[in-house]
This record gives C-alpha cells, sequence and structure tokens, in this order.
C-alpha cells in the first residue's frame, strides 16, 4: 500500500558547487545528511555542466553511475575501449570505478548508486504540450517497490497528479520528489508546454 512523502524542489533548495570542468547542481542525495565528498551517501542525484570539451571523470569506485545528457552531445571511453557516442536523452550505466573520458561540451543528469545496496533507473520523458501519459508507461522496468521517485523537469511545464489526488505543477528546473514504500499505481502526467523531464527511481537491496 503506498505510504510516501511528497517534496516539490525548486531551484533555490538545490547545491551548486564548481568542479575542474563546470558546476554541479545536486538535486538530492540520500541519506539526508550526506555529503558528497565524504562519499557517505546511498545515491545521488545531479545535473552538471560539462565545460569542456575534454574531461576526465571523478573515479568513485564504490558506486554505479547513470549518465543522461540533458543538451548536447557527448562520447564517453571506459577504461582506454571504444569511444561510445551518446545522443541527448539517451541513458548509459557504467561501473563509477572505470576510468571514465569524456569529449564534448553538454549539460548532463547523473544517478549514483551505492553498489550493492540500491539500484535504480533514469528514463528519459519528453512530451508535445497537451500530451499526458501514465507513469507506469514509463516505470516498465521491475522494481516492485521504491524507496525514492523523482521527476525532475528541465523544461517546460507539467502538471503531476498523484494517487491520492494531489496535483503538483513542475517549472523549469524543478524536482518532486517521492520517498517511501509504494507502488507507482495511479500517477499521471500532462504537458502544458513542450516538456524536457528525466524519472528517476531508486530501490534499496
Amino acid at each position: 500500500m503506498a505510504d510516501y512523502h511528497v517534496e516539490l524542489l525548486h531551484k533555490k533548495d538545490y547545491k551548486t558547487t564548481e568542479w575542474s570542468g563546470g558546476l554541479t547542481t545536486e538535486l538530492s542525495i540520500a541519506p539526508e545528511g550526506s555529503v558528497y565528498a565524504d562519499r557517505d551517501f546511498m545515491w545521488r542525484l545531479s545535473s552538471a555542466t560539462v565545460e569542456l570539451e575534454e574531461s576526465d571523470f571523478t573515479s568513485l569506485p564504490d558506486y554505479d553511475r547513470i549518465i543522461m545528457t540533458l543538451k548536447g552531445d557527448i562520447s564517453l571511453s571506459h577504461n582506454n575501449d571504444n569511444w561510445i557516442d551518446l545522443p541527448e536523452f539517451t541513458p548509459h550505466a557504467f561501473d563509477g570505478g572505470d576510468e571514465t573520458a569524456s569529449k564534448g561540451k553538454v549539460i548532463d543528469f547523473n544517478l549514483m548508486l551505492r553498489k550493492g545496496r540500491c539500484t535504480g533507473h533514469v528514463v528519459p520523458l519528453r512530451m508535445e504540450e497537451g500530451e499526458g501519459c501514465d507513469i507506469r508507461s514509463i516505470l516498465t522496468f521491475e522494481m516492485p517497490e521504491y524507496e525514492a521517485v523523482m521527476i525532475y523537469c528541465y523544461k517546460g511545464t507539467l502538471a503531476v497528479t498523484l494517487d491520492n489526488g494531489e496535483n503538483y505543477r513542475l517549472e523549469d528546473g524543478d524536482t518532486l520528489k517521492l520517498t517511501g514504500r509504494f507502488d507507482k499505481a495511479g500517477w499521471s502526467c500532462s504537458a502544458e508546454t513542450v516538456v524536457a523531464a528525466v524519472v528517476s527511481a531508486v530501490h534499496y537491496q
């Protein structure tokens, strides 16, 4: 049975820091109070600007990662292997301990997951004005219960209705964060404008 907490986060709620290649905005981290630099988090959701044409990713051997670009195309090479070309809104999962190099100036979206403790998914959501969808059609993978689901609205205006009848309106940069234990039945969303968004889900093992 659904039993979850809902937060609507705005740009003012996020933490932005500099890194060697640009800026990183932390959208959410768990457990609350965890510090990225201390590597004490279970999972972390973030968006970064990559302002260098070529850069190297920070080594995170204790984490699995999923990356997807929101603006621009990127190419990645893991452990000096062949380059992988990733167009916009194409999720790519890899081991955070890999030696990873990138090419391309982009805005990206990242989900980091502690190995052996949690699993997750990142699903792009692009909708035309007036289009609607059921969240069940987005979260098609097999995860019977979720500890966290985040809907990040990169561009546009997205209306979300939950199974309890509550309605939320997401604008550019907003994140609807749901945490607890629940299934995915009964959620719907509709685009009030052209929308580019991301749905992420995390399940503790």
